[in-house]
């Protein structure tokens, strides 16, 4: 019997022992393994050799110290020497497929480029899957896609909100349980062409060659995804700018972090780029060394459908949490975003709520938003300096609420306006006409102060030193130009579905 029982026991162990060491399944692709000695492709040392899908190269684009004005925009502090480019190694991706990258590279570049007919081709797309991979270029981009598939189109007549970015040429998976890492500068703007003025003492007209601003750039659509699980990691510290597209962007998993120096992300084609979030948790924090920088700026539009977003502003601008020149549409997910302006929410299904402080506010502060129950539904705390909190989530159904900074409860005033509408021009900037009419000259209004009348026109009497009354929002941006009137404040604020605008938040009174 003991006999017996001392053979079922080893079986169970046995077998428990082959649950443990259950693999996970290998990642297809080509494998790429980073290092300062020696870099792998399949288990082969890499080749200079340019015709192979994967060969290195020390031709990293930077901008070059020591040039004058016709060389390109860089200032001084954008210029690097020829030596510290020299020491970067630039992997170079010239064909089709995906690729696994794993391992570090201290100073270096993964450049990806299938050649300047790939932008028709749609079988020119790579995909580049982050496998515990820690890259840093202290000179340029980390990682970048030059020339591959473009999915969409950049004609601004036919621009959209809604696009579809499946079959771009540039993605990038962020394996599941992994930690990814990457470190990089930027490139000013170096001139392919110029003309000068009549002196020859300056620039007036150019042709751009190259000007990367973010850490990790694409110049086509990009699509960046999670794993199965969705539990990786990818860690981007920039600069200058940390994740950007020249067209459009899409979030659609993953877990990523970003420090920057300026915006945390930007998708700069003007009036046509998306930068959609579908899923995923993503955090930026714009640190300010640049003094600048919005957490997410779209020069299009910007459309949350998922996942979890947390976006902090440069604390010493007038910049906001999540900025886009077309507007602001939260279809679902969660938002927290802080900054020093309000950008315009043009639509959306999810309900958010916007806080408008009286008073700049310091970083790190806790802030709680509780229900009628004098139960927490919300906890925030924002590391950097703000006026302007906008909170958006499933957990914000309708009913009455107490925010609180610490043990300290705040008051406002809900406008009964809200931030919706055409009527949302930012400071300084024109309000718009009515259909057949046309604008005065000088009408546009600096913040706060009264507008300048046109020309052979003088005030009434007495209205002369006139500005705003108090109540009045003085030309907060996207609260219609600061002529929204605030009702009293109140500790109690009711939120109702869809759009809800508090002003003059600040401690409540006895």
């Amino acid at each position: 019997m003991r006999r017996a029982l001392a053979i079922i026991l080893v079986l169970v162990i046995l077998f428990a022992g082959c649950q443990k060491t259950e693999k996970t399944p290998e990642i297809e692709g080509t494998k790429i393994n980073l290092s300062d000695n020696e870099i792998t492709v399949d288990g082969k040392l890499v080749t200079n050799d340019s015709t192979q899908a994967v060969y290195k190269a020390n031709d990293i684009v930077f901008y070059l110290a020591g040039q004058d004005f016709k060389y390109g925009e860089g200032e001084k502090a954008d210029e690097h020497e020829q030596s510290e480019a020299d020491a970067h190694t630039v992997v170079h991706i010239s064909k089709p497929g995906t690729y696994v990258l794993n391992g570090e590279l201290s100073k270096g570049q993964i450049a990806v480029d299938l050649g300047e007919d790939a932008e028709e081709n749609p079988e020119a797309v790579v995909t580049l899957v982050l496998n515990n991979v820690d890259i840093t270029c202290t000179v340029a981009p980390a990682v970048i896609f030059y020339n591959v598939y473009e999915c969409c189109e950049s004609d601004e007549e036919k621009a959209t909100k809604d696009v579809d970015t499946s079959k771009a040429g540039a993605n990038v998976v962020i394996a599941d349980g992994t930690e990814n890492n990457i470190n990089g500068s930027y490139v000013a703007k170096i001139y392919k062409s110029y003309e000068l003025n009549e002196e020859g003492t300056e620039v007036v007209d150019s042709k751009k060659l190259h000007k990367y601003d973010g850490t990790f750039y694409s110049k086509k659509t990009m699509n960046v995804n999670g794993g199965e699980k969705g539990d990786g990691v990818l860690n981007i510290k920039a600069e200058n700018e940390g994740l950007d597209s020249e067209l459009h962007l899409t979030i659609n998993g993953g877990n990523i972090n970003i420090t920057s120096g300026n915006d945390g992300i930007n998708t700069n084609e003007d009036n046509v780029s998306v930068t959609t979030v579908n899923g995923g948790n993503l955090n930026v924090f714009v640190d300010g060394s640049t003094g600048e920088g919005d957490g997410i700026d779209s020069n299009g539009w910007l459309v949350i459908n998922g996942g979890s977003v947390t976006a902090q502003a440069c604390a010493t601008s007038g910049d906001a949490g999540i900025d886009s020149d077309k507007g602001i549409y939260i279809n679902g997910g969660s938002v927290i975003a802080s900054g020093n302006m309000l950008d315009h929410i043009a639509g959306g299904e999810q309900t958010y709520a916007v806080f408008s402080f009286s008073s700049r506010q310091v970083g790190d502060s806790t802030y709680y938003l509780k229900n009628a129950d004098n139960k927490t539904i919300g906890e925030y705390r924002p590391t950097n300096d703000f006026t302007y909190l906008l909170i958006a989530g499933d957990y914000l159904a309708e009913g009455d609420y107490t925010f609180w900074q610490g043990d300290t409860q705040l008051s406002g005033a809900k406008s009964e306006m809200g931030n919706k509408g055409e009527m949302t021009p930012p400071n300084g900037e024109e309000m718009p006409m009515p259909e057949g009419m046309e604008r005065p000259e000088n009408m546009t209004r600096p913040q706060g102060e009264r507008p300048e009348m046109p020309e052979g026109m003088t005030p009434p009497e007495g209205m002369e030193n006139m500005t705003p009354p108090d109540g009045f929002n003085k030309g907060d941006k996207g609260q219609m130009g600061g002529m929204q009137m605030d009702v009293n404040t109140s500790t109690t604020f009711k939120i109702t579905k869809g759009d809800n605008q508090f002003s003059r938040v600040a401690p409540a009174t006895v």
